[in-house]
């Protein structure tokens, strides 16, 4: 275990190894918590089926192996659900005479600091800044302090969670929570609307986006990650461990089209804080988990970074940008909850009005300048994308007014979006490349207009669209995968394709006729996954090699839209 942050997902990580690119065998190493088999030869992983349990097999060149089998508590137990700040290991023995190592060496401070840690009879203590934490086990306590090898005769068990006394038989309990959760996730994904192709990479992704769900306040972060850099030695290494808005949108969007209510109705008690908290109607792009607004940005020195790329950073100073899509994807995210009769708690005209606060900001911005959807923080233009965000709420605004039987504000917010459309054409249309440009200024090229037709702004066989289609895959396409933009931002040219970018071009060559090429453009991104089953933010086009924060919500949002998209029905599969 190398990465794990406590309370929060953006909290300060216990296990930092992954930002760390000192040897574990350096007696100096922290940010680790491993569990070795002596003379290893082979390590398999696997998940357990439906779910994010990971059983892990080491085995040595002798017949030796063992299981380590690692999972979060989460089931339903007194009439709620039980989802302790807390990690779980067990060590099975599988064949021969294994011997194990178990060295528990965290950090705390982002690494600046020592952990103080106390060694009881059937427990370790460790103090960290923020809190303590206790780890509970049947294993030999003084074999673990010691780092000494020792023979594995029988599961052993480990609770890692609060300084708190284990109140149950560690040993029975962790068991029972071990099946129970099994049983929960199952569950979950049993009642999932897959489609019948690619049905193990689309629950996969599903479970790992669910996953990305800070379930306390129904915040959806970015990435369980920070600063994973964009290619080697780039410098754009950036904390994702908050919610940004356009990427929840893109993620309960994607879960929706499974049938994931859950996630979705947890995300708009989120958002319904946020908007009621937002002054004047303006939405910044991210929040913390909690709903809060100040995210400093700061670099933890004492991690030199993945790889030794650093810097580690903390915090996301993008929070203090000008970003108009978010309120688009406020409104789109939100819109459902006015028509949608399986939702629990369904949109009345109080939350209609909250929300025309954000419609009447997105028109008064529309056509004014900002950072983007990529976040530059050195320039500002009028994007087109965010001017059609800003179109896309006024637009869904006039469908919730329809849905509560409103037709004057129904009316009103139509008006508006068809004035807003025509600005944008006008202004953003070049006639001597055939395309519509990233901007107003000038003629610049942006994978996120692929996404014109999924906002029902153009539709597939609009000549516009398809001249822009063309202009994009001429200027952004490298092989089989989408730059976002080829122009040098405030960190040189790009280098690596951003994943989320060529899932849109899968979507885009679908709707436009060219669907065999969309298929074998999507079974090639399908093989670039991890062992895991997963993808980053990144890759790099020459090397195939990932990048980026991991795992990253887009592109497994990408995932489960295009295999929607592209599968044959239930059908035509029976």
């Amino acid at each position: 275990m190398i990465w794990a942050c406590v309370p929060r997902v953006d909290g300060d990580p216990v296990f930092s190894a992954l930002l760390d690119h000192a040897a574990f065998d350096d007696p100096k190493a922290r940010g680790f918590w491993a569990i070795e088999l002596e003379d290893c030869a082979s390590i398999s992983q696997h998940y357990i089926r439906n779910t994010p349990i990971l059983v892990t097999r080491l085995s040595d060149n002798r017949g030796n192996a063992c299981d380590i089998i690692d999972f979060c508590p989460r089931h339903r137990a007194k009439g709620r659900m039980y989802r302790p700040v807390a990690f779980a290991r067990i060590v099975r023995p599988v064949s021969g005479s294994t011997r194990i190592r178990v060295r528990l060496r965290p950090t705390t401070a982002w690494n600046a600091e020592a952990v103080p840690i106390t060694y009881g009879s059937n427990h370790i203590r460790m103090v960290l800044s923020y809190m303590a934490m206790r780890v509970t086990t049947d294993a030999p306590i003084g074999l673990i302090s010691q780092e000494s090898w020792f023979r594995l005769e029988s599961d052993l068990h480990f609770f890692m969670g609060p300084d708190e006394s284990f109140s149950d038989a560690l040993r029975p309990a962790v068991e029972r929570m071990l099946n129970d959760t099994i049983l929960e996730w199952q569950l979950w994904v049993r009642g999932l609307a897959i489609p019948p192709e690619w049905q193990e990479a689309v629950i996969r992704s599903a479970i790992t986006l669910k996953l990305c769900q800070h379930e306390e306040t129904g915040a959806i972060v970015a990435a369980l990650t920070t600063s994973i850099p964009e290619h080697a030695d780039s410098g754009r290494n950036w904390d994702y461990r908050y919610c940004w808005v356009r990427d929840a949108y893109y993620t309960v969007e994607a879960l929706n089209r499974l049938g994931a209510l859950d996630v979705l109705e947890s995300y708009l008690a989120y958002l319904r804080n946020i908007v009621d908290g937002a002054k004047g109607g303006h939405i910044q792009p991210l929040y913390d988990v909690r709903g809060n607004a100040t995210l400093t940005e700061w670099e933890a020195t004492s991690l030199p970074g993945y790889r030794g790329m650093g810097p580690v950073r903390v915090g996301n100073a993008a929070y203090e940008q000008v970003q108009h899509d978010a309120y688009g994807q406020i409104v789109l995210s939100s819109v459902q909850a006015f028509i949608d009769q399986r939702l629990l708690r369904m949109a009345g005209n109080a939350d209609f009005e909250a929300l025309e606060a954000v419609g009447e900001r997105a028109w008064s911005v529309y056509d004014q300048p900002d950072a983007g959807l990529w976040e530059l923080r050195t320039r500002a233009h009028v994007h087109s994308y965010s001017a059609v965000m800003c179109w896309a709420a006024c637009d869904r605004l006039s469908h919730a007014a329809e849905a509560l039987g409103r037709p004057d504000r129904a009316a009103h917010w139509a008006q508006r979006a068809a004035a807003m459309k025509e600005r944008i054409l006008a202004s953003a249309w070049r006639a001597e490349s055939n395309a519509i440009s990233a901007n107003f200024e000038d003629d610049a090229r942006d994978a996120s207009l692929l996404q014109l037709i999924d906002l029902r702004f153009l539709a597939a066989d609009d000549p516009r669209f398809l001249g822009t289609l063309a202009a994009l895959e001429a200027d952004l396409r490298r092989g089989n995968d989408m730059l976002r933009y080829s122009a040098p931002d405030d960190f040189g040219e790009p280098v690596t394709a951003f994943n989320v970018c060529t899932f849109w071009l899968i979507e885009a060559l679908h709707r436009t006729g060219r669907t065999q090429e969309a298929r074998a453009l999507f079974e090639e991104m399908l093989s670039r996954r991890t062992a895991a089953g997963l993808l980053s933010e990144d890759i790099d086009p020459a090397s195939g090699e990932l990048w980026g924060n991991y795992p990253q919500t887009y592109s497994l949002v990408g995932i489960i839209n295009c295999a929607v998209l592209l599968s044959k029905p239930w059908s035509v599969a029976r």
